[in-house]
């Protein structure tokens, strides 16, 4: 019942922390394929084994995989938990880095925009979601070569961050790198290398 499918996406996550894809992507697999027999499409527990395998296989770069499994899982949360749920906005977040990868950068900045606006809405500025989602509208912007757009929101992230998470937490290392990054493509090279040399001590 519920209690082996929940049993199975524990192991599947374990699995894929631990870098064991083909093992993790199989269990996804059996756990959806018993939930969507169960309990349905639409039901919370099969929107959410949706999303794992949608994340796991984006993760192993199965992106046309991915696609279809991240569309349904925004529309059933979208229905089920409305537009601007946490949950529902995670879902827009990852289908934002999938277009991303795909080279589809102006539905990925529409879709990363709507996931930043429902954060800042739902969490606040300073939540870590909300901070992920501001680097991540801010590195698309980067992308697209928009850099002076792209500028007071890696700002805002990196200042969020080590503020309400600390200078050598992961999320303010990379803030900090994409600062850097930033700089270097605006060919500020004397304000990028300090930056780059903070990343690598505070990463020790």
């Amino acid at each position: 019942g519920q209690d082996s499918f929940r049993q199975m996406t524990a192991t599947a996550r374990l699995l894929q922390d631990q870098g064991n894809y083909q093992e993790a992507e199989q269990l996804y697999r059996e756990a959806l394929d018993g939930r969507r027999g169960k309990l349905g499409d639409a039901h919370m527990a099969t929107l959410s084994s949706i999303s794992n395998l949608a994340t796991l296989l984006k993760a192993q770069g199965k992106l046309s995989e991915a696609e279809p499994l991240f569309q349904e899982a925004i529309a059933g949360k979208t229905q089920h938990l409305g537009k601007t749920h946490p949950a529902t906005l995670t879902s827009v977040n990852n289908y934002a880095g999938l277009l991303q990868a795909k080279g589809m950068l102006q539905q990925a900045e529409a879709m990363y925009k709507q996931a930043l606006d429902g954060r800042r809405s739902q969490l606040g500025d300073s939540h870590s979601d909300t901070l992920t989602s501001i680097n991540n509208l801010a590195s698309i912007l980067m992308d697209e070569g928009r850099f002076s757009e792209a500028a007071p929101l890696f700002d805002e992230a990196l200042k969020g961050c080590q503020r309400s998470l600390g200078g050598s937490h992961p999320l303010s290392l990379l803030s900090m790198n994409n600062v850097a990054l930033l700089y270097k493509a605006q060919g500020r090279l004397a304000e990028s290398e300090p930056l780059y040399r903070e990343v690598v001590e505070n990463a020790r």
